[in-house]
């Protein structure tokens, strides 16, 4: 039995629609379960974490939209943690453990800057989604502000019921306490 070179393998894999399909279900998949599983909304019950998983997976692979933005965003998103780990593997060959919390900050910084980089690449990609529902569309905008406003009023909510003896600690804080 002969076997053709991996290239042949990945188009056929292609031509099947593994990319299109079962990759960004599986994506979709594990964000989501992994996400529910997390914050236990639903307690531990993993039975109600998998099928709203599964649901999700399945109507975010039902939109074309979501098909081409992983597309393009993929390979952009894979060059950017490239870089971050280039840049944290230096850092840990090079700087002494004293400043390992400056670097932290660094890196963050750094993400920040991939990270708007990769979302003006997209900007001028799918600049006008939908139907034509642009980002310099007046109602567009007023929708994210509202969003943006929303999430604000929660999150300053949330913080401020908190207890003042115990110490709030985000989820990248453990990064740099140390």
């Amino acid at each position: 039995m002969a076997f053709g070179s991996i290239a042949d393998i990945l188009f056929q894999w292609e031509s099947i629609g593994f990319f299109d399909i079962v990759l960004p279900f599986l994506f979709i998949f594990a964000i989501v379960y992994g996400i529910l599983s997390y914050t236990k909304i639903f307690s531990n019950h993993r039975g109600i974490h998998a099928i709203i998983a599964v649901i999700l997976g399945l109507l975010s692979i039902r939109a074309g939209f979501f098909q081409a933005f992983l597309a393009e965003i993929a390979p952009r998103l894979g060059v950017g943690l490239t870089v971050l780990l280039t840049i944290l593997i230096l850092f840990g060959l090079f700087v002494q453990d004293q400043s390992k919390k400056t670097i932290g900050w660094i890196l963050l910084g750094v993400a920040a800057l991939i990270f708007i980089i990769i979302i003006s690449q997209m900007y001028s990609i799918f600049s006008n989604f939908g139907n034509g529902l642009g980002f310099t569309n007046p109602e567009t905008i007023g929708w994210v502000i509202m969003i943006g406003l929303l999430i604000t009023i929660i999150i300053v909510v949330a913080i401020g019921g908190s207890d003042k003896d115990t110490k709030s600690k985000g989820l990248f804080m453990p990064l740099y306490d140390k």
